[in-house]
C-alpha cells in the first residue's frame, strides 16, 4: 500500500481536513499495518495489538491517540479521603469530576458525535464518576450499544476493585481488553487511613475491617483478569506520610499478580475541593518527590509516567480536555457514525510512527556515544505528534524527559495552571507560576519563546531554547545533549 506523503504536524492544530481526505482516498489503513512499525522488539504481537493505539497503556501512543470517558456510572461503594464527587469546575482535571451525568443512550449519542469529530479517538472508558463495576447495569448497557456501532473502538473501565470479581467473566465476554484498578495499599492498617468505609454485600464496613475486605477483593480481581488475558493498569495515589514508602510493596504485589502497568499519581488535595485530605491539610507530593518514588520503583512492575489524572468525562488527547465542546445541549438529536476520518487519521499516523521510532533510535544512539555520566532534565512544550511544536507562552503543560548515559526516557509532566501568553501578552506574575512548575528542570525546549521569558527562566537557573522547534522530541533532546557534552566525546577519542 502506498503511504500518503502528508505531514502529521498539520493534524494537531487543528485537524487538516485536506490531509485526512487524501489519506481516506489512498486505500485506508489495514489493522495489520497501522502503527506496526513502532512495535517494541521485546513485546508479543498480541499484546502490541491491544496497546498500540491506547494512549494510557502506551507512552508512545499517547502522542497520537485520544481517549474519551463517559460519565454513566455515578454510584460508588467506597469512600476515599481524597475524593469529593460533588465538586465540579470545567477547568479542573481530576478523577471523579464531571459536568454532566449521562444515560447509556445519551452516552451513545455523545460517543458517535465525538468519533465523527475527533479522528484521534481510539479508546472509550468508563471511569465513574462513581465505580464502573458497582454501577454495572449502566456500564454494561453503554458498552453493548457502542461496541455494536463502533466495533473498532477499545473499551476500558476504571474501578476501585471491590465489585470487580463479580464481573470479570462478563468483561471477558464483552472483549474489554483493559481494566484499571486503583490500589493504594496492601496493608489494611494503611488502608484504614485512606478509606473511611466501604459498602459490600449490602452492609457498611469501616476501619481495618473495611480495608481488609477491599484488599482481598482487589487482589482477587487482579488475579482473575490476568488469568483471562485482560491487561490491567494499577493506579496508586501517592500520599506523603501515609502510603508513599508503602507503594514499593504495592508495586511488588501487583507485579506478582500480573499487572501490566503501575501508575503512581500525586495526591490532589486542594481545600477548595472539599475532600477530607484537602480540609485536614494533607499535602500532595512535589513533582521531584513523585519522580524520586517512581525512580525507586524501576525494576518492578512497568511504570506509567504519562498519566494526566483525567476527569470522568474527559475528551481528547492526554493533556487536553475538549469535553466542553460536546455537552448534551450541543449534540445533534440524531447522528450516524462515519468511520472515514478515523481511518484516514490512522493511515497518516502509521507512517509517522515508524519515522518517529527510527528517529528515536538514532537519538538514543547519539546520546550513548557521548562520553559522560551527566544527566539533564528537559521539559518540552508540545501539542502532540511527538514533536517540539508548542509556543512557550501557550503551553498548558510541559512533558519532562531525562537524558543521560542510559538514553532518553519520559519521566512525567508538569501542568501549568495559567499560560504565560494570554491574548498575545506575557504576564510576569504568571511566568512566576510557570517557573515554579519547572523546578528541577535544566532546559526547556519549545517552538518559540521571547527574550523576556527566556531571560527570567535563565535567572531562575533554567535554560530555554527554540533552536529545535518542530523536531521530534527525542531528536531535539539528543542534539541538545550532544551539543552540551559532545566535546568530551572528542577528547576521549583523541
Amino acid at each position: 500500500m502506498n503511504q500518503p506523503m502528508i505531514s502529521l504536524e498539520s493534524l494537531f492544530a487543528p485537524i487538516d481536513e485536506e490531509a485526512l481526505q487524501k489519506a481516506a482516498t489512498s486505500g485506508g489503513c489495514s489493522s495489520s499495518s497501522c502503527g506496526s512499525s513502532a512495535k517494541p522488539e521485546d513485546m508479543a504481537e498480541d499484546v502490541w495489538d491491544k496497546i498500540k493505539d491506547h494512549p494510557c497503556y502506551s507512552e508512545e501512543a499517547h502522542h497520537y491517540f485520544a481517549r474519551m470517558h463517559v460519565a454513566v456510572a455515578p454510584a460508588c461503594n467506597i469512600q476515599c479521603n481524597y475524593c469529593n464527587r460533588k465538586y465540579d469546575c470545567a477547568n479542573e482535571s481530576r478523577p471523579g469530576v464531571v459536568s454532566e451525568k449521562l444515560t447509556p443512550d445519551q452516552a451513545m449519542r455523545k460517543v458517535v458525535t465525538v468519533a465523527n469529530e475527533v479522528p484521534q479517538l481510539s479508546v472509550l472508558g468508563i471511569a465513574g464518576p462513581g465505580d464502573a463495576c458497582y454501577d454495572w447495569r449502566k456500564t454494561k448497557a453503554t458498552f453493548e450499544q457502542i461496541s455494536k456501532e463502533i466495533p473498532d473502538i477499545k473499551l476500558c473501565i476504571s474501578t476501585n476493585g471491590l465489585a470487580l470479581p463479580d464481573h470479570v467473566d462478563e468483561l471477558a465476554t464483552m472483549n474489554v481488553d483493559h481494566v484499571t484498578i486503583t490500589i493504594n495499599m496492601v496493608d489494611p492498617e494503611i488502608g484504614a487511613k485512606i478509606y473511611p468505609w466501604i459498602y459490600y454485600n449490602k452492609r457498611r464496613y469501616e476501619g481495618i475491617e473495611a480495608a481488609k475486605i477491599l484488599h482481598e477483593r482487589q487482589m482477587l480481581g487482579l488475579e482473575m483478569l490476568t488469568a483471562r488475558g485482560i491487561l490491567t493498569k494499577i493506579n496508586s495515589v501517592m500520599i506523603p506520610g501515609v502510603n508513599d514508602e508503602h507503594l514499593l510493596e504495592v508495586n511488588k504485589w501487583v507485579k506478582e499478580r500480573g499487572a501490566f502497568l503501575h501508575n503512581v499519581m500525586p495526591l490532589i488535595s486542594d481545600p477548595a475541593h472539599g475532600t477530607h485530605y484537602g480540609l485536614t491539610g494533607q499535602r500532595g507530593p512535589t513533582p521531584m518527590e513523585l519522580k524520586a518514588l517512581q525512580d525507586k520503583l524501576e525494576g518492578g512492575a512497568k511504570l506509567m509516567r504519562h498519566c494526566r489524572q483525567c476527569r470522568a468525562d474527559a475528551v481528547g488527547l492526554l493533556g487536553e480536555d475538549r469535553g466542553q465542546e460536546f455537552t448534551l445541549d450541543q449534540l445533534p438529536e440524531t447522528v450516524t457514525y462515519d468511520a472515514s476520518r478515523r481511518e484516514a487519521y490512522r493511515e497518516i499516523v502509521a507512517k509517522e510512527r515508524g519515522d518517529h521510532v527510527e528517529a528515536k533510535k538514532a537519538a538514543v544512539a547519539e546520546v550513548k556515544d557521548v562520553a559522560t555520566d551527566a544527566k539533564l532534565l528537559v521539559a518540552v512544550a508540545t501539542k502532540g505528534g511527538g514533536r517540539v511544536n508548542e509556543h512557550f507562552g501557550h503551553a498548558k503543560e510541559f512533558q519532562v524527559y531525562e537524558v543521560g548515559p542510559k538514553g532518553i526516557g519520559f519521566v512525567g509532566h508538569r501542568k501549568v495552571e495559567a499560560q504565560y501568553c494570554e491574548g498575545g501578552w506575557g504576564e510576569d506574575a504568571t511566568l512566576d507560576t510557570v517557573i515554579q512548575a519547572l523546578v528541577g528542570v535544566d532546559v526547556v525546549l519549545c517552538a518559540k519563546i521571547g527574550d523576556c521569558p527566556k531571560d527570567m527562566l535563565t535567572a531562575a537557573g533554567i535554560r530555554a531554547t527554540d533552536d529545535y522547534g518542530f523536531e521530534y522530541i527525542e531528536t531535539a533532546i539528543g542534539s541538545l545533549y550532544a551539543a552540551e557534552f559532545g566535546l568530551e566525546t572528542s577528547a576521549a577519542v583523541a
